[in-house]
């Protein structure tokens, strides 16, 4: 398997922020590159409830086959948020 690409960037930080990397042999991009990767998985999972928070809506408005209406799903959409 190849390795990924990996593109040059440009990034403004607090020099005072560096400090504690450089004394502690933290490699700066790849904390860069995880904590990027864990924030746009984030924003996606928000952007995703909040695409789908009718359909939930929807559902919980709908009675079981039992006749009996479902538990709300606005339960469940607090649950998943941060």
């Amino acid at each position: 398997m190849a390795a990924p690409l990996k593109t040059k960037t440009s990034v403004s930080l607090d020099a005072s922020a560096l400090d504690a990397p450089r004394e502690f042999g933290v490699n700066v991009s790849a904390v860069a590159e995880v904590a990027l990767k864990q924030a746009v998985a984030e924003a996606r999972r928000r952007k995703w409830l909040e695409d789908n928070a009718a359909a939930f809506a929807g559902h919980a408005r709908r009675p079981s086959a039992g006749g009996y209406p479902r538990r709300p799903w606005p339960d469940v959409m607090e649950r998943l948020r941060p």
